[in-house]
């Protein structure tokens, strides 16, 4: 592949991060007039659901209406029955009453959509992305353009290092639902390499060609996949299997393990590692080590996702 591409596919790369920026900007600006325009709508509740109430002063109870005046509604929790003015209730949430657990709603996972590199079978709901950074010097940004179809990229940021010497990469994930609780992707991961050698001074096309499915919640989760690796036009005879998942342990933690075997080499890559997250922002510690001659601890392993 010439400069001419490469320069292309970095224009590419600008263009995701730019205009992931901006609509997530535009898309923050739509909920915050929209949070301005929409009246709480006060209903009882369906069989299921539980209701997280805030009032104006900061409060916040998790339970269930059970009645509707006109100025006031009673609200169910664990402190019995309360009669709370409407005027006086900034937000009421609904969500299933198996995210409440001790008595705190257990929030999404922010960081579903990958393990530590590989992705897992979900998509970024539309409108929704994270920007990411590994080991400080791999930045990268994604979004959700619909429910379905996700859209990444980053680059490398070494010290010192030319731009046309920095690696640049691409990440589109297609994804599809097979059932409640299992998910299949499609993807790509296109990389440029710059070549080092004396016979060339173009950069290499390197990637993976791959597909995952992934089984489970959003809590507990296994990930498997296949990728074909491939250099320019020459595609690998032989896939390397990936293999992962997702134990949520506590309300911030979750426990996360990556596996890798690769063709033609002995044995593979194993991880494990733990990730903390709040509603936006997750960071993971996780260890390396190569199966053949197993290291322990094992390489370390850092990064951080914050969504928007």
């Amino acid at each position: 592949m010439n400069n001419v591409k490469w320069s292309r596919v970095a224009g590419l790369l600008l263009v995701v991060m730019a205009l992931s920026g901006l609509f997530a900007q535009t898309s923050g600006q739509e909920k915050k007039k929209q949070g301005q325009k929409s009246k709480i709508e006060f209903i009882i509740p369906p069989e299921g659901k539980v209701q997280i109430l805030r009032t104006r002063d900061g409060s916040e109870l998790i339970g269930r209406i059970v009645k509707i005046g006109r100025k006031n509604i009673l609200f169910e929790s664990d402190l019995g029955r309360t009669e709370i003015r409407k005027a006086s209730v900034r937000s009421l949430t609904m969500v299933d009453a198996d995210k409440v657990r001790g008595g705190e709603v257990w929030f999404e996972n922010p960081n579903a959509t990958r393990m530590f590199f590989a992705p897992t079978a979900r998509t970024l709901k539309s409108g929704n992305g994270y920007f990411a950074d590994v080991y400080l010097f791999f930045p990268s940004v994604a979004y959700g353009l619909t429910d379905n179809i996700t859209i990444g990229g980053g680059i490398s940021l070494f010290p010192n290092v030319p731009f046309d010497e920095q690696l640049l990469y691409l990440t589109p994930k297609v994804g599809f639902s097979i059932g409640e609780s299992a998910h299949g992707a499609v993807g790509v991961l296109l990389l440029r390499m710059p070549d080092f050698s004396d016979s060339a001074d173009n950069p290499l096309g390197v990637g993976i060609l791959y597909g995952v499915t992934t089984f489970g919640s959003m809590d507990k989760s296994i990930t498997a996949g296949l990728g074909y690796g491939f250099v320019d036009k020459e595609v690998a005879d032989r896939p390397m299997v990936i293999l992962g998942g997702e134990w949520r342990v506590s309300r911030r933690v979750s426990l996360v393990t990556e596996n890798w075997v690769l063709p033609g080499l002995d044995g593979g890559l194993v991880s494990y590692g733990v990730r903390f997250f709040g509603r936006k922002l997750s960071v993971d510690l996780a260890f390396w080590s190569p199966t053949e001659e197993f290291l322990f601890p094992g390489i370390p392993y850092v990064d951080f996702v914050y969504t928007f």
